[in-house]
């Protein structure tokens, strides 16, 4: 019968057969028959208890297998940290690198700059994926958005209206509005590759408008209205929230005009038992919530 290669068994079982070979000769047993015994070759069996006999006990485990960690490589651990360094504290045109962001060819030019190798591109993106990068799009901030207010939203208003809701029994919601049209391109379906689906829209052109409260436990309630957006509009949709409710509601909506009008702000006021508006920082879509049912809603064409 052909004996198998010990080389390939799994790491468990060659440690075992190691342990039981070194037993066995240090019994007196031949090469042969701990051969015979253990399944594998006479040859395996010297080396084992060759290994054994020059390093002891260390010689029973298996050793990983391949190259060790950084051999093989064009850059070194030290040039590997550096590169990741520059990446993560600079933008490729603050070093000079004719880029906007880190693209493949921007990291080449930079390891060229600071290791001094030409690296083909193929390589860079094994390195990239290595350490953990991978391409992606970047977010969009307006220009106007102010990071101290942002920040301290995050740090001292928000917490404050969490206590507040939390001792008060309130609920939190967030809430926004949007906007869909009958000639939009909104969503996909599956097609075979080249044949691209045709749709007819109506040559009439039909808009509607919607204004959405989202909770922190997902609940969502909603408003449809073709009317452009004013206070006796927001209102009604204030007075629809807040209908039937047992718990306190702490609204938290971006600084759009109509949500700080006068009107608004009366009627909170003669509600303020049952309601409380709260305002973002401005230009700061990315703190709400309700942004995201937005862009599920235009990406979908369903709310």
């Amino acid at each position: 019968m052909k004996k198998p290669d010990a080389r390939l068994l799994n790491p468990t079982t060659q440690n075992y057969l190691r342990q039981q070979a070194i037993r066995l000769r240090e019994q007196g047993k031949r090469m042969g028959e701990i051969a015979n015994y253990l399944g594998v070759h006479r040859t395996t069996v010297s080396g084992w208890w060759r290994q054994y006999q020059q390093e002891g006990e260390t010689a029973l485990k298996q050793q990983p297998r391949g190259a060790k960690l950084g051999e093989g490589r064009t850059l070194s651990l030290g040039e590997e940290t550096t590169v990741q360094r520059l990446m993560q504290a600079h933008f490729p045109d603050e070093l000079n690198i004719d880029s906007a962001l880190w693209t493949r060819s921007a990291v080449q030019a930079l390891i060229a700059c600071e290791c001094g190798v030409e690296m083909p591109i193929r390589t860079v993106g094994e390195y990239l994926l290595r350490w953990g990068y991978t391409p992606q799009k970047p977010l969009k901030r307006a220009y106007e958005q102010d990071p101290q207010a942002v920040s301290a939203w995050l740090e001292t208003d928000y917490p404050a209206i969490k206590q507040r809701a939390q001792q008060q029994d309130a609920e939190i919601a967030w809430g926004d509005e949007s906007g869909l049209r009958s000639d939009a391109q909104v969503g996909r379906g599956y097609a075979p590759i080249g044949q691209t689906p045709e749709i007819q829209p109506s040559t009439g052109r039909v808009s509607i408008n919607y204004i959405a409260s989202i909770s922190n436990q997902g609940k969502v309630r909603f408003r449809l209205y073709t009317q452009k957006l004013t206070a006796q509009v927001f209102i009604i949709f204030l007075e629809r929230l807040i209908a039937k409710r047992t718990r306190k509601l702490m609204w938290i909506v971006d600084r759009h005009p109509v949500h700080r009008s006068d009107a608004v702000r009366q009627w909170v006021h003669n509600h303020q038992d049952h309601i409380e508006i709260h305002y973002l920082p401005p230009y700061s879509p990315q703190l709400n919530p309700a942004e995201y049912l937005n862009c599920d809603c235009l990406a979908r064409g369903s709310l």
